[in-house]
């Protein structure tokens, strides 16, 4: 299982060259995401895992919109099962980083 983070952890973790994932469908994400993350709709974990995660002992941030729902969960789970051992689950998720006044960014990633 994931081990639940704050806000104040995933910023040291970002500022740290940590990989984040948001765990929700392009369009979500497109609209607003966190700094540097990179889109990871819960439906492709698999495949996503294999080609953008290469380092299994990398530090992993793994988000949704918040608290309510259960994508960040589920996709930070199976990160674990997949054998990746850096897995941190930011369970407050975007709108406690948005309504803290955080810089997001838009559009898809490049």
């Amino acid at each position: 299982m994931a081990q639940i983070v704050a806000r104040e952890e995933v910023q040291k973790l970002i500022e740290n060259g940590a990989t984040v994932l948001e765990a929700l469908p392009a369009q979500y994400f497109e609209d607003k995401h966190l700094p540097g993350a990179h889109c990871f709709p819960l439906d492709d974990v698999d495949t996503l895992a294999g080609s953008l995660l290469t380092d299994k002992a990398a530090d992993i941030v793994v988000y949704c919109s918040d608290s309510t729902c259960p994508n960040s969960g589920i996709a930070a789970d199976r990160l674990v099962e997949l054998g990746y051992t850096g897995v941190r689950k930011y369970e407050a998720g975007k709108k406690d980083w948005v309504e803290a006044g955080l810089p997001t960014e838009s559009g898809p990633r490049a």
